[in-house]
């Protein structure tokens, strides 16, 4: 039986200036974000998230759920609670994302880096890649560890360097007694767009590293 079914089908998107809008008719679901293929809620009075994928890209919903039961037991994931065609439920990590921890000036420490290392690790032991593992997707929980809270493209078969790239600037740049632990959101967007376009030298530090 499909104990969340009913929270999913409460949903309704429309189409508004070329972006998805959800629409919600249930007020136990409270909004927490959204992303480019999904909007995501806590399910009130549960520790419990759903993550609702739009209509363009609902394939994704079965994708990403086979993928959590891949990592089922590996520590530094959400467990999988249930998964239809449109939805999955996961587990609600509180905390903030490492985006938010470089904007508020909350400490990201070498322990947090390598509890994601090992995580990333252990996914690629169960023959996935892990793929678009960026700021707003590592996660520091309220107890202190570290979590990766979107999986979706683990499969995907290109060599993603975001991770490897991370690690770098951390130890390279954020580690360093002078560099500033909270920066602006304004130059953080500002440095994502540049890292994008490859014009940061933490791509040709890690990727001397790591030659393709």
């Amino acid at each position: 039986m499909k104990r969340y079914k009913h929270f999913a089908e409460s949903i309704r998107f429309k189409r508004q200036g070329g972006h998805w809008r959800s629409v919600v008719s249930d007020s136990r679901l409270l909004f927490a974000g959204e992303g480019r293929s999904a909007v995501v809620f806590r399910i009130a009075e549960t520790n419990k998230a759903l993550k609702v994928f739009y209509p363009d890209k609902v394939h994704i919903a079965k994708e990403e759920a086979d993928i959590y039961r891949l990592l089922s037991g590996v520590p530094h994931f959400p467990v999988l609670h249930e998964a239809g065609g449109t939805y999955i439920v996961i587990d609600w990590v509180e905390g903030k994302t490492f985006f938010q921890c470089l904007e508020e000036g909350i400490e990201i420490s070498t322990r947090h880096i390598q509890e994601a290392d090992l995580a990333l690790l252990a996914a690629r032991k169960r023959g996935l890649n892990p793929s678009d593992v960026h700021l707003r997707n590592i996660m520091i929980t309220t107890a202190g560890s570290a979590m990766i809270i979107d999986v979706a493209r683990f499969r995907q078969t290109k060599d993603c360097m975001n991770w490897e790239d991370i690690k770098t600037a951390h130890s390279t740049f954020y580690m360093k007694p002078f560099f500033p632990k909270r920066l602006p959101k304004r130059l953080l967007n500002m440095l994502g767009i540049l890292y994008k376009k490859r014009l940061l030298p933490v791509h040709r530090t890690a990727h001397a590293k790591n030659p393709q």
